[in-house]
């Protein structure tokens, strides 16, 4: 990349989710779910752009085939030894889970276990999760799918010695060495921590000592660390507690990005779980999904946007565990709400709908005949460094814009630009933020297609 073009794609990396929709876990563990097809369909009419399963469902993944919605799979605790043990199993796994499936449905990370470090059972090798790791990432990098498809572990909160203070937070320390190695691997591939965070738990385990309204992300008066950090509710210290830890092992200087893979607060428990309730619940996920879309930090990296993923759609009436376990999710199996929660989408297409999976439910699609282009005045060397963004860690293909391609005319910077900036926009569901480029690119409804050169639609 010419150095010129350097300073404008670094300032686009660093803030370009400037705006940032909401994830959602679907778990599947009971006998009175809706379709993955009727899922589908009404999640793209929502504020939810992300979805995280639990395997690697081949009609779930078929359902979200062309929906513009991202989806991370799994890779199951049972399934993660056999995967490590070659790369040619990890290719197996990979050939058969995930390649019919690509690029129709845009699965953008592998999540090789969930929680597999605290699972407590010793047959499973700490070893065996960042071999497991490194063989899907030679099967991504052999196909060229490394910069579109990243690989991570899911963790509880359990893998810290010590969650408070947050900034003398650390790991336990016999999982150090391979905490070590799964950082290592996460600051060389670009991929993010992922962290399972319940202060729901946290509260229903000390409530004489952890305030309610804390661990319902709403303190106001604020809880204070010996350095000077400022904590309003229980989760922004948990992340940063997580933060500590990975600074503790050497890893300040690298960049490693923290998603909460989970949180969520369940609308029923047991009879000593009176924190459980549809009241609470409703505050706690609506509160989440405020700050998910925030685009705020933390105290410690206030900056630093955080991805979330709120655990969990449907409640699992399968589930193994106390009733809290099966009472996590929006919805109840027959579609009906738990709890009023809005998931509506402003800038979707279609009128703002009551969304539910019930009777009488709408189903409507993201924004037809809509496209993305750059400004025709804005500036060269930021259109370049989108360009080299979206061409590059963007995932797009951007052949038809190279030399002989049906976009290359006219070779200019702008025209190219527009060409890769529609096709991030598409792939990425049409939301308004994946066409904002730091303020470079406009929404059109006139297709921008001319001759030979075809702009895609989703």
């Amino acid at each position: 990349m010419a150095l010129v073009y350097l300073l404008p794609l670094l300032l686009l990396l660093g803030p370009f989710p400037t705006v940032s929709a909401v994830g959602i876990n679907y778990g599947t563990l009971g006998n009175n779910l809706p379709s993955p097809k009727t899922v589908a369909q009404l999640l793209q009419s929502t504020i939810i752009d992300k979805v995280k399963i639990y395997d690697t469902n081949p009609q779930i993944l078929q359902a979200f085939a062309n929906s513009g919605i991202d989806i991370i799979v799994a890779v199951e605790n049972n399934h993660v030894a056999n995967i490590s043990s070659t790369k040619s199993a990890a290719e197996d796994w990979f050939s058969t889970r995930i390649a019919p499936f690509i690029p129709a449905t845009s699965i953008v990370a592998i999540a090789v276990g969930n929680e597999y470090l605290a699972s407590g059972d010793d047959s499973m090798d700490p070893n065996a999760l960042i071999q497991a790791m490194q063989n899907l990432h030679e099967v991504l990098l052999s196909r060229g799918l490394d910069r579109k498809i990243k690989i991570s572990t899911p963790h509880s909160m359990a893998v810290l010695a010590t969650s408070f203070p947050p900034s003398a937070s650390t790991f336990a320390t016999t999982l150090m060495p391979t905490m070590t190695s799964i950082l290592t691997f996460l600051a060389d591939t670009g991929s993010p921590f992922m962290v399972n965070a319940y202060p729901y738990f946290a509260y229903r385990d000390n409530p004489t000592t952890v305030s309610l309204e804390y661990a319902l992300l709403g303190n106001s008066s604020g809880v204070h660390d010996p350095k000077g950090y400022v904590y309003t509710n229980m989760l922004d210290a948990q992340i940063d507690a997580i933060r500590s830890a990975i600074a503790s092992l050497g890893f300040s200087g690298r960049q490693i990005h923290i998603m909460v893979s989970e949180s969520g607060w369940p609308s029923k428990g047991e009879p000593g779980e009176s924190a459980a309730s549809p009241d609470n619940a409703k505050t706690y996920n609506t509160r989440l999904i405020n700050k998910a879309q925030s685009n705020k930090g933390t105290p410690m990296k206030p900056n630093d946007k955080i991805d979330i993923f709120l655990f969990a759609l449907f409640n699992e009436n399968k589930k193994e565990g106390g009733a809290s376990e099966r009472n996590f999710g929006l919805f109840n199996g027959d579609g009906s709400k738990v709890y009023d929660v809005d998931l509506s989408c402003e800038f979707c297409s279609g009128s703002k709908m009551e969304f539910g999976f019930g009777p009488g439910s709408k189903v409507v699609q993201r924004g037809p005949s809509v496209w993305c282009v750059a400004k025709p005045h804005a500036d060269e060397k930021l259109v370049q460094g989108v360009l080299d963004f979206c061409c590059g860690p963007g995932g797009v293909d951007c052949r038809e814009v190279y030399e002989n391609g049906a976009c290359f005319g006219p070779n200019k910077v702008h025209a190219h630009a527009s060409y890769a900036m529609n096709a991030y926009y598409q792939m990425h569901g049409r939301n308004y933020w994946n066409c904002d480029f730091k303020g470079s690119g406009l929404v059109t409804f006139s297709d921008p297609s001319y001759g030979s050169c075809k702009y895609t639609q989703q």
